[in-house]
């Protein structure tokens, strides 16, 4: 079992920024890929960003790159992500997930084995 757990979300003006956390319990964190996800209400849950498990290797949505930076300190058992040029719609719930089969992180949701339990990210206008 992995245990997740966010931190970091809250209320920012657009053009603002915040820095989301995860920190990463039970088993061997450089075992797993990471990902970050978000959902918004009525929406389904979609993929933000990810990184392999060295953290040598990153991926991210359309809809992020370029404001968004994905990383991680396997020292420290923890997964960041760094939100820059925030857009109202980025207004979400924002999960961390863990995937313990692969390298390189999965841009579905069904390719992870654990979540956290999500932070709000608010971005008004």
């Amino acid at each position: 079992q992995v245990q997740l757990v966010e931190s970091g979300g809250g209320l920012v003006q657009a053009g603002g920024s915040l820095r989301l956390s995860c920190a990463a319990s039970g088993r061997t964190f450089s075992n797993y890929a990471m990902g970050w996800f978000r959902q918004a209400p009525g929406t389904e849950r979609e993929f933000v960003a990810g990184i392999s498990r060295s953290g040598g290797s990153t991926y991210y949505a359309a809809s992020v790159k370029g404001r968004f930076t994905i990383s991680r300190d396997n020292a420290k058992n923890t997964v960041y992500l760094q939100m820059n040029s925030l857009k109202p719609e980025d207004t979400a719930v924002y999960y961390c997930a863990a995937a313990g089969v692969g390298t390189y992180p999965s841009n579905r949701a069904s390719g992870y084995d654990y979540w956290g339990q999500g932070t709000q990210v608010t971005v008004s206008s």
